[in-house]
């Protein structure tokens, strides 16, 4: 029965990771913390380097999860160390669909052909259509506006 705990609580933390990460994209990488994210927005040929500014995010969200383990390893309260799991996963998760087959950083897979994979890369292409802070959509990863899945032509005659 404890496994099933923990299992749920793993899942949890992943889902709820994808609102954390769309209210982090929407208000603080959009907002305050546009400085870091900026580059993120700017064309590949006018950056400088593999790595950007906006990787600096990795650690926030690290740290949490990390903080998770520690906390739930050395409390009684295990369960915690499932939530920074959940958060470890999530992280892999948008580490594998942003880094590697979105921006395609790492060429370890070209192109992922379903209708949902599809759906994303238009999302995440209409995120980055604009290259400054205000005004932005498709601030999540995983969960996608049902327009995202139509065909070009069909969005465009609607």
């Amino acid at each position: 029965m404890q496994a099933l705990l923990y299992i749920f609580v793993t899942l949890a933390a992943v889902a709820a990771m994808e609102f954390v990460a769309w209210f982090a994209h929407k208000y603080l990488m959009h907002g305050a913390l546009w400085s870091w994210h900026e580059d993120h927005h700017k064309p590949h040929h006018e950056k400088h380097g593999f790595f950007e500014k906006n990787d600096r995010f990795f650690l926030v969200f690290a740290i949490p999860s990390a903080t998770c383990y520690i906390v739930g390893s050395a409390t009684p309260h295990f369960w915690v160390f499932f939530i920074g799991v959940g958060i470890s996963i999530y992280g892999l998760i948008y580490f594998l669909i942003h880094d590697v087959y979105i921006h395609q950083r790492f060429k370890w897979f070209r192109q992922l052909d379903s209708r949902y994979s599809r759906a994303i890369l238009r999302a995440h292409g209409a995120h980055h259509a604009r290259q400054t802070k205000e005004a932005g959509e498709s601030f999540g990863l995983l969960l996608v506006d049902g327009k995202y899945f139509r065909k070009r032509q069909e969005s465009k005659t609607q």
